[in-house]
């Protein structure tokens, strides 16, 4: 009786155990296909990137529309060709002191 039961102990763990090795097999498969897949496919970037990223949507905006509006400014008030360049030069080159000054957020 006990001889019976042990032999049917052996088997049931031998099947356990063969059971074991292929779900194992089965899960490396797996994983490998997983890293090759996640190796080929290109990383998208989520959320922005570059300089304007630090700026929202609104604030963007605003930067663009008053600069459109000092733009319009010296194109409608000063009269000199070579004055209305000159001043929109130094507005180009300003901007982005400009931006940092009234919208930095580290302070």
């Amino acid at each position: 009786m006990s001889k019976d039961r042990a032999r049917r102990r052996a088997a049931r763990e031998a099947r356990l155990a063969a059971e074991r090795a292929v779900r194992l097999r089965r899960v490396a498969r797996r994983e490998r296909r997983r890293a090759v897949v996640r190796r080929l496919t290109p990383k998208l970037r989520r959320g922005r990137t570059g300089r304007l990223s630090r700026h929202t949507r609104g604030e963007r905006t605003a930067i663009v529309l008053l600069t459109g509006v000092a733009l319009a400014g010296i194109w409608s008030f000063v009269d000199d060709l070579a004055l209305r360049l000159a001043l929109v030069v130094l507005l180009l080159l300003v901007l982005p002191a400009i931006v940092v000054i009234a919208l930095d957020r580290r302070t």
